[in-house]
């Protein structure tokens, strides 16, 4: 008896988890047709940790598919994949100028090249 117990706890348990692990499941809707492809010009990077930090903040705007530096400089380049019904090149901007340097955070240093 005690056995059958075990079993029908145990699996109680196992469902429970397991309808848990499930509802952490997380879809996203942007498919590569609605996406578009921008590069950007940014002045002012200094060194690589400015590229990976301006890369996560652009990532994390609704709307950002990736944000993968191309190329390290005086200017640096950046490939954007957005979808522009979420968001505009003039907001991912904006993020980016507004992203704060990494030898002092409070200074906004980096600047679009149009």
């Amino acid at each position: 008896m005690k056995f059958i117990q075990l079993f029908v706890l145990a699996c109680l348990f196992w469902a429970t988890t397991a309808s848990f692990a499930f509802s952490q499941t997380v879809s996203t809707n942007q498919t590569t047709e609605n996406l578009k492809t921008t590069t950007v010009k940014v002045k002012g990077i200094t060194c690589a940790t400015d590229l990976k930090t301006i890369a996560t903040n652009v990532e994390k705007v609704k709307g950002v598919n990736s944000c993968k530096p191309l190329k390290q400089g005086a200017t640096s380049t950046f490939e954007v994949k957005y979808n522009p019904a979420l968001v505009s090149e003039k907001e991912i901007f904006n993020v980016i100028e507004n992203t704060g340097g990494c030898e002092n955070p409070t200074e906004k240093p980096y600047k679009i090249k149009q």
